[in-house]
């Protein structure tokens, strides 16, 4: 078991910065791969971003590439989103995911088999 906690999210000017933050605890995340995913109102959950254990391969969606980073610290058991010219679509509420299927970066959210909370974000225009 795996329990993640998103932090970091809140209200930001659009073209504004915010970085989430997913603190794990329960066992360590150091050979799992860590997405992001985000939930806007009436809509689907959508993919973001994920990252392999080693930080060696990362995907984006098309939609964040160039504005969004993810990285991840191991030592600390924390994987972060960082969130640069934020937009009005990218209000939602994030979500951190773990991956204990050994694949890789993946963009596919039945690959992902524990779930954080979210943290809302809020980009106002």
């Amino acid at each position: 078991q795996v329990q993640l906690v998103e932090s970091g999210g809140g209200l930001v000017q659009a073209g504004g910065s915010l970085r989430l933050s997913c603190a794990a605890s329960g066992r360590s995340i150091s050979m799992y791969a860590m997405g992001w995913f985000r939930q806007a109102p009436g809509k689907e959950r959508e993919f973001v971003a994920a990252i392999s254990s080693s930080s060696s391969s990362i995907n984006y969606a098309d939609s964040v590439k160039g504005r969004f980073t993810i990285s991840r610290d191991n030592a600390k058991n924390t994987v972060y989103l960082q969130m640069h010219s934020l937009k009005s679509e990218d209000t939602a509420v994030y979500y951190c995911a773990a991956d204990f299927g050994l694949r890789g970066a993946s963009m596919v959210e039945t690959s992902y088999n524990y779930w954080g909370q979210g943290t809302q974000v809020t980009v106002s225009s």
